[in-house]
This record gives C-alpha cells, sequence and structure tokens, in this order.
C-alpha cells in the first residue's frame, strides 16, 4: 500500500518525473496490486487450480497495465513523447475539436475491430490499452506496440495504419508498389483479446463447476452450480434431445454448451460500457463466420447415407423436377450453404443493430447540446432512458441469440444423422 501511495503522491510533487517515469510507475503498481490479490485469493482455491488461476486473472490486468505505457496525455500546441515514442500533436487535436462531433465515427469506432482497447476520454485526456501487432512481411516477422503508430504520419518500421480512406483501420505498407509482397495481420486487436478474455473466463467456470461435481456427488448444487445447472440441462432436454435425439445427442453436447455459453457471455460482456466489456464479438461478421464454418463442418462430416441420398434424390418431389434437369438436387445443395450463412448473418446483424441503436441514442445528446446546452440536457433525459430500455431489450436478445444459433445447429446435426423410418 506504501508503495501505491508513493507512486499516486509523486503526480503532485514539484519537479514531478515525466510522463514515461509515471506511466513505468503505474505498470509496476497494477502487477504488484494484481500480485498480491492472487496470493490472498489462492487461499481459498485447491493447490491445483492456482496457475489456471493465476493466468485467468493476468490476462486482463496485463494489457490494462501494458496499457499505460503507451498512455498520452496531449495538451494543446504542446507535443509530448510517452514511454513508446510516439507523437501527438496539440494542432491536431484542436483540428479533430474544431469538426465537432460526428455520431457517425462514435458508433464505427466503437462497432468495428480496432488495434487498440479505447476506455475513456476526458478533454485533452484519452486512455487506452495498445495492443500487440505481429506482422509477417516479406519472410520476417515484425512485433511492436500499436501505440507506436500514434505520430504525425501514423506509420513505423514502413507500415502505416491510415486513420482515413479505404485502407482505414487496415495495417499496410507505407510505400507499396504494385507487386509488392502481401502483409500478414496476426495482431491481437481488440475483438481478439475480448475472445482470448471470454474463453479464459469460460475455462475458470467451468474448470471450477466440474470439479465442484466431482468432490460433491450426490449433492445439491451450490453456488455456480446452481445457476448454470438449469441452463446446462435445458441445453440438453429441450435442444440437443429433441433436435437430434435420444441416441446420438451425446456427441454433440460439449459443441453445443460452447457454442451456446460462448455467444451469451460475449453478447453480455458487450453490454457492458467499461473493460472487459464493451467489445463488439459476436456483431464481427469473421467471428460469426467461423461459428457458422464450424456447424457446417460437422453437419457435414457427420451426414449420414441416407442425408445425403435425400438431397440428391429428393423423397415425395415429381420426377419433372429431377430429369433431365436436376432443379431440386441444385437447390438442396445451394441449402447446404445458405444454411450456416443464414446462421452468420442473423447473429452479426442483430448485435451490431443493438449496439448501433444504443449508441445512437447517446449521439443524440451530443449532437442536440452543440445547438444549444439545454436543448442537450433534456434530450439527455429522453436518450439515458431509451438507452436503459434497449440494453434491457439486449439482455433478452443476448440470450434469444444464442438460444436459436444453438437451436439451428442442433436441428442442422439432427436433419443430417437421421435414420429413415421403415414401415
Amino acid at each position: 500500500m506504501q508503495v501505491i501511495l508513493q507512486s499516486l503522491n509523486s503526480f503532485s510533487e514539484p519537479g514531478a518525473p515525466s510522463l514515461q517515469e509515471n506511466c513505468q510507475k503505474i505498470r509496476k503498481v497494477f502487477i504488484f496490486a494484481v500480485q498480491i490479490f492472487i496470493q490472498k485469493m489462492r487461499r481459498h482455491f485447491p493447490a491445483r487450480t492456482s496457475f489456471f488461476f493465476r493466468a485467468v486473472l493476468l490476462i486482463p490486468f496485463f494489457f490494462f497495465a501494458y496499457g499505460f505505457t503507451g498512455m498520452v496525455s496531449a495538451q494543446e500546441n504542446v507535443n509530448l513523447v510517452p514511454a513508446n515514442d510516439s507523437v501527438i500533436s496539440g494542432k491536431e487535436h484542436k483540428e479533430k475539436k474544431a469538426e465537432g462531433f460526428n455520431a457517425g465515427d462514435m458508433i464505427m469506432e466503437h462497432v468495428v475491430d480496432n488495434h487498440e482497447w479505447h476506455i475513456l476520454e476526458a478533454g485533452h485526456f484519452t486512455l487506452s490499452i495498445p495492443l500487440p501487432v505481429i506482422l509477417y512481411y516479406n519472410g520476417r516477422l515484425y512485433t511492436f506496440c500499436s501505440s507506436r503508430f500514434h505520430n504525425e504520419e501514423h506509420s513505423y518500421q514502413g507500415f502505416s495504419l491510415p486513420a482515413e480512406g479505404p485502407a482505414k483501420g487496415k495495417i499496410v505498407r507505407t510505400l507499396a508498389a504494385p507487386g509488392d509482397p502481401r502483409v500478414y495481420d496476426f495482431s491481437i486487436t481488440k475483438t481478439v483479446l475480448a475472445i482470448l478474455i471470454s474463453a479464459a473466463l469460460m475455462l475458470f467456470i467451468f474448470i471450477s463447476v466440474a470439479r465442484a461435481y466431482a468432490r460433491n456427488r450426490n449433492q445439491a448444487p451450490k453456488g455456480m452450480q446452481s445457476m448454470l445447472e438449469p441452463i446446462i440441462i435445458f441445453i440438453r432436454d429441450d435442444i440437443a434431445k429433441s433436435s437430434i435425439g435420444e441416441k446420438k445427442y451425446e456427441k454433440y453436447m460439449p459443441y453445443l454448451l460452447t457454442i451456446f455459453f460462448f455467444i451469451f457471455l460475449n453478447n453480455v460482456l458487450g453490454l457492458i460500457p467499461i473493460f472487459p466489456g464493451g467489445a463488439n464479438v459476436t456483431g464481427n461478421i469473421a467471428v460469426t463466420m467461423v461459428m457458422a464454418v464450424f456447424t457446417f463442418i460437422l453437419t457435414t462430416v457427420n451426414g449420414n447415407k441416407h442425408y445425403w441420398v435425400d438431397i440428391v434424390n429428393t423423397p415425395g418431389v415429381p420426377w419433372w423436377l429431377k430429369l433431365p434437369l436436376p432443379l431440386m438436387p441444385i437447390v438442396e445443395i445451394i441449402g447446404l450453404i445458405t444454411k450456416p450463412f443464414v446462421l452468420m448473418v442473423r447473429l452479426f446483424a442483430n448485435i451490431t443493430a443493438g449496439h448501433i441503436i444504443a449508441l445512437g441514442f447517446i449521439s443524440l445528446i451530443f449532437i442536440f447540446g452543440a445547438m444549444n446546452a439545454a436543448l442537450g440536457y433534456g434530450v439527455s433525459v429522453v436518450s439515458v432512458a431509451f438507452m436503459i430500455f434497449m440494453n434491457l431489450l439486449e439482455l433478452l436478445v443476448a440470450f434469444i441469440q444464442a438460444y436459436v444459433f444453438t437451436l439451428l445447429s442442433a436441428l442442422y446435426f439432427g436433419l443430417a444423422t437421421m435414420e429413415p423410418e421403415h414401415h
């Protein structure tokens, strides 16, 4: 505690250290605090879980402390060079401020992926967590912090992160020429970090619950067990068994449970405005595409002979729809592709739309406030009320979208493994 107080008091002393030294101090303080917290909590967990518990806790805290090394505080007409050697120009800040509030830019900044995690902005003070950049170009691997792009040219080591234009938000070569090798970006972006955090949370929760079941056999569930057990039973009885069948449902239960809780957890975290929440994971088309592809692969690989025969020779359909032009087989084959496509788009569109609507209500406050301060205060009451209503509605949508994706995946598995009826 004394170390923390000394570090915080150093900001107000005459001849205070530079921003670089302060950022390093804050980072050490956070790491020190995390170590103390882990030592205290390890007493309440078995020895076998200590390493895993440490890893889970250090993921968000590491990135939060790491972000302070790239934190930039810009003053008007002053250039500050923090620990990451990045430069924020006061002139650029004034030009940005003169442009006024742009609702579209604000909404898109929160909805799309990013190479840093924005925490807050108050006046000239901006707090964000820069994330690792990992690039492969022309046979070389480049790794550095995304805050290196915080300069007038938005470039570092021959790579650029344009703030405008068609390549906005993408890392490209600064002086690219036709025929140059492609830049492969394996960076830890905001969405990737959010996925890692949610995966760590899921591992921690379900490993703890599984061990609790192993310790307390034939006993009533307690704590986290009592909260998760009804949901697991609901997925087993009302989704897996009813859609796949009593004989084959157990094979698909691990996937169905994983996909349900992954979607639901990320939907809920996306509604929390503070770190580690606020990331639009399930509103990212790439994430929903990967989950839809997993469902498609499982359906295709596990499809039995009856499933494929019905696609080529659909029963109950007149022969002239099959020969000479195989119209129905073509429709069935197209349906194989449209099913995962619908899964992908439905989840992406619903979650993204919810974020945009909520941010739209917030934007109204600043839009009307720019016209008149009193008008902005008046609109804020209505906007905040509607935003609260939308957040409550999004909690319901978070569950419904996880349920729909899991249910449709189970239905596709059931259709692929259905046995023919014998009369």
